[in-house]
């Protein structure tokens, strides 16, 4: 995936209210623009940190500039939440989860569980339905390892018990991490920051739905999911 426009480098002044962030341009000047992630950004906060903007032209927004990448332990770490899904469609119609592919069609945010939406919903006449929720991971604090979710996500614990039941009623159901950052060999969770979300993990696996986590390559002209990465954890129904 290109970006396009290019993107606009630029200094971190700083991000708050979730949604906002100040950054300087290479011109000097200084701007307020738009937040693409609501979470944490655990250890992507830095002021000063080089990061890389999209910005939009024409229309009526009131930010014309988005955050989409920041520069975090000399690598660059893509903390757009818009990008993965598409990401993961295009890591599976190009055979890179070998056990998603084929599937006679693709369908996004389809309505299912709770009051809920599946990121990608695949079926086939003789496969059946494969649902299949998409997270974006960025959280990396030990060596090479990545870690999710970097703060408590109620929500991402409640699509975990949404799947497991996807499960029970014949289906297969799938939990794929996207990685953006480049830095990282192999995927865990953070069960120290959200125990809730690790316990709700391990009772889909018990339940049957599988996981698998991808590695994403980046640079300021491109991202794109580059291969498949381990998840450390016990009693894992992994895809491939």
């Amino acid at each position: 995936m290109k970006f396009d426009p290019p993107l606009v480098p630029a200094t971190l002044i700083r991000r708050y209210k979730r949604f906002l962030f100040d950054a300087e341009l290479q011109t000097g000047e200084r701007i307020t623009g738009s937040c693409p992630n609501t979470g944490s950004m655990r250890g992507l906060t830095t002021p000063g940190s080089r990061c890389y903007l999209t910005r939009h032209s024409g229309g009526t927004r009131k930010y014309p500039h988005a955050l989409e990448l920041v520069e975090a332990d000399g690598t660059l770490v893509g903390i757009n939440t818009a990008r993965p899904n598409r990401l993961v469609e295009e890591a599976i119609d190009d055979g890179l989860i070998g056990s998603l592919n084929g599937y006679a069609e693709l369908r996004t945010e389809q309505k299912y569980g709770i009051n809920s939406r599946i990121d990608i919903l695949l079926s086939d006449p003789n496969r059946g339905l494969a649902y299949v929720e998409v997270k974006n991971v960025h959280f990396r604090r030990n060596g090479r390892l990545a870690e999710f979710p970097d703060s408590v996500t109620t929500r991402g614990a409640k699509h975990l018990e949404e799947l497991g039941d996807m499960v029970e009623a014949g289906h297969r159901a799938i939990m794929v991490y996207l990685i953006q950052r480049g830095d990282v060999d192999s995927l865990s969770l953070c069960r120290d920051l959200d125990p809730a979300y690790a316990a709700a993990f391990d009772r889909a696996m018990k339940r049957g739905v599988e996981a698998c986590a991808i590695r994403c390559k980046i640079t300021s002209e491109q991202i794109h999911a580059e291969r498949l990465v381990p998840v450390e954890e016990s009693g894992l129904n992994s895809v491939s």
